[in-house]
């Protein structure tokens, strides 16, 4: 359907997929899964979580349970060849979406890997997007289309997806074999790059993520562009985002939350 999009082209749907790649990449998928729902970075009244979940979901990386887990799998073994759902010791290929292809028990089973979210599975929400997160399309596409027809379709949802699925795939692949390190002492060979970082808004920035994985924050220089991390500071500003966890060297230790 991606490949369709020289024939439904139109400057505004590349704006609407544009917009909606940083909605629901960064807001969504960035912010919300990862450093929300995986590491707790933060946190968020309950409404407004699981609306970030709901935004999220629209990425058609998997629904919160089956995303935060197999995350959660990948921090605990990571580049294990066994128990890293996507080990970049495997190769480019595996690390990058190999292991979507393969579909393995341990990964996609989910009586198995629920066990790596309890606290998610425990929410009635995240088991129905978990289940049926496929459905939040027919709605979305209906809207896109009463917007702008078919090139907001196309644009808005495949040529969009394919985008944010690379640049979630590149963090697992190019981020373990390419870029640089700040920190030596993480136990993997997890890299800083910086264009997977600005494609990614500031997830590129993997090896201080790895550094302190529980870190709202992803860029440690000065130049490190974390826009995710923008949005936090904003949520933070406005009183919505508690609990804000920084890294030790760049927090004063009373607000360093443990």
């Amino acid at each position: 359907m991606a490949l369709l999009a020289p024939w439904f082209f139109s400057w505004s749907a590349v704006g609407i997929a544009v917009f909606l790649n940083w909605f629901i990449g960064s807001v969504g998928v960035c912010m919300g899964y990862h450093r929300l729902l995986t590491h707790r970075s933060f946190s968020v009244p309950k409404p407004l979580e699981r609306a970030i979940a709901i935004i999220a979901s629209l990425a058609l990386q998997g629904g919160p349970i089956f995303w935060v887990a197999n995350h959660r799998r990948h921090h605990l073994h990571t580049e294990d060849l066994v128990n890293d759902p996507y080990s970049a010791s495997k190769g480019f290929w595996w690390s990058h979406m190999g292991w979507l292809l393969r579909m393995e028990a341990d990964t996609w089973d989910y009586e198995r890997y629920r066990k790596f979210a309890p606290d998610l599975d425990r929410d009635p929400l995240y088991r129905w997007l978990d289940r049926y997160i496929i459905l939040l399309l027919i709605p979305f596409g209906v809207i896109l289309y009463l917007l702008g027809g078919w090139s907001f379709v196309i644009y808005g949802i495949f040529v969009r997806n394919v985008i944010e699925w690379h640049g979630t795939w590149l963090i697992n692949s190019a981020c373990h074999l390419l870029g640089y390190r700040n920190y030596d002492n993480t136990g993997d060979n997890s890299r800083n790059l910086w264009w997977a970082a600005v494609f990614t808004y500031g997830e590129g920035w993997h090896n201080n993520h790895h550094a302190f994985p529980n870190s709202a924050k992803a860029g440690m220089k000065w130049w490190e562009v974390d826009m995710t991390w923008w949005s936090i500071w904003v949520l933070s500003k406005l009183g919505l985002a508690q609990r804000v966890v920084l890294p030790a060297i760049d927090a004063p230790s009373e607000s360093i939350q443990q």
